[in-house]
């Protein structure tokens, strides 16, 4: 069996974000993470992803090809066409349950979802951005986690980027005003830098680690791709020792 592990993500911008988490949490082996065009599919979105699931990397896990797989999309916006969270993760039921895939009825948010698998496969894990219950983005799980240091700053560019509405000067869609948001607090920093994976430096981190919704994601990725399973408990705890 091969022994990849992927996350297939919608885009460029998740997959730096993604690499840099994971490189922040050290998580070994290392995780391939990828969005659809980066392993031969046609679109990055949310729907060429879930399409790249569909045909291609489902069967994949099936026949061995991969063995720990995950998924990251937004939820989006229920008002604005775009599922929202309880739509998202009504979708990813039917893709991925003709192959033996469903999630457990007591299974939590909160942590991210792990379907279980009735052949015997490892979990397959589902992140809905932000949270796993409310629509949104990434860009909406980075201003829950901002560090405490950077609220007044990051209320600046609430207000700035709300000035430019009652200016009648906003371009952006309503549903973007958190992504602007974002953006312009990101292009005040000692380093300006548009790409979201700029709030996990590690020398200059702009998120709260120990932010409950950093730990539930952070949570989650480990238990996809590191949680030690088949194994006797005193082989388990003989390996953690390690």
């Amino acid at each position: 069996m091969s022994q990849e592990n992927l996350l297939l993500v919608e885009g460029n911008t998740d997959r730096d974000f993604f690499d840099m988490l994971c490189n922040t949490l050290a998580i070994s082996p290392r995780i391939q993470v990828a969005p659809p065009k980066d392993l031969g599919g046609r679109y990055n979105t949310k729907q060429g992803a879930l399409n790249y699931l569909k045909t291609i990397l489902l069967p994949q896990l099936n026949d061995g090809g991969i063995e720990r797989l995950a998924i990251v999309v937004d939820a989006d916006y229920a008002e604005s066409h775009g599922l929202g969270a309880v739509g998202t993760l009504n979708q990813i039921k039917e893709i991925v349950e003709p192959f033996g895939f469903n999630l457990p009825e007591n299974e939590s948010y909160l942590n991210g979802f792990c379907f279980k698998n009735s052949d015997g496969l490892l979990d397959f894990g589902v992140w809905i951005m932000p949270n796993n219950k409310e629509d949104g983005m990434l860009e909406d799980w980075i201003k829950s986690c901002i560090a405490q240091s950077e609220q007044e700053l990051f209320h600046h560019a609430e207000k700035t980027v709300a000035d430019l509405s009652n200016h009648g000067l906003q371009k952006f869609k309503p549903i973007h005003i958190t992504k602007t948001q974002v953006a312009t607090w990101l292009a005040w920093q000692n380093l300006p830098k548009y790409s979201v994976d700029r709030v996990l430096d590690k020398n200059d981190p702009l998120v709260d680690k120990n932010s409950t919704l950093y730990q539930n994601l952070a949570n989650w990725l480990k238990n996809i791709y590191i949680v030690i399973r088949n194994f006797p408990i005193s082989v388990r705890q003989d390996l953690n020792r390690r």
